[in-house]
């Protein structure tokens, strides 16, 4: 094609593919108007998880030295970072887009839960002194911030 000839415009004629379906998207559920009761809990149970690793630490020191210290404490740290990311994960998809709850809960969990068995495959298979007292700081944590978690809901829903 060279300069000065006249260029045929052939208009765009939609496919039956291109068209949008007649039918409607699905009602979702409203966003509730404050989504910070999904986490307003945090604050508390990260204070409540920070005197247990005090304590953990400290039986742990009084009970075999520093490496039972460091091995409560880590137990509990543990704790408190994994299920804190999973509140944080499950509260930002539901406010983003309810769907996702599943897969990302899910997701969150099997990925957490293999950290946890690789931590203890790990410290049950060494000869480190703290092994013992990490696995009780585990537990402990995981009662505790299960404890103050379900006491903090049964005192929200009293409420109302």
């Amino acid at each position: 094609m060279s300069r000065g000839e006249p260029v045929d415009v052939v208009p765009y004629v939609p496919d039956v593919a291109d068209e949008e379906p007649d039918t409607p998207l699905p009602d979702l559920p409203p966003l509730p108007a404050d989504p910070r009761w999904r986490v307003e809990h945090l604050p508390f149970l990260s204070v409540v998880c920070m005197a247990l690793i005090l304590f953990a630490a400290s039986a742990g020191f009084f009970a075999g030295g520093a490496p039972d210290a460091l091995g409560a404490a880590a137990g509990v740290l543990i704790v408190t970072i994994s299920y804190s990311m999973s509140t944080l994960v499950i509260a930002w998809a539901d406010t983003v887009r309810p769907a996702l709850l599943m897969p990302l809960g899910l997701l969150t969990y099997t990925l957490k839960y293999t950290l946890l068995g690789v931590i203890l495959a790990f410290g049950v298979s060494s000869d480190w002194e703290g092994r013992t007292a990490l696995g009780l700081g585990i537990v402990a944590g995981v009662m505790v911030w299960t404890g103050v978690q379900a006491w903090w809901m049964y005192r929200r829903t009293a409420r109302k």
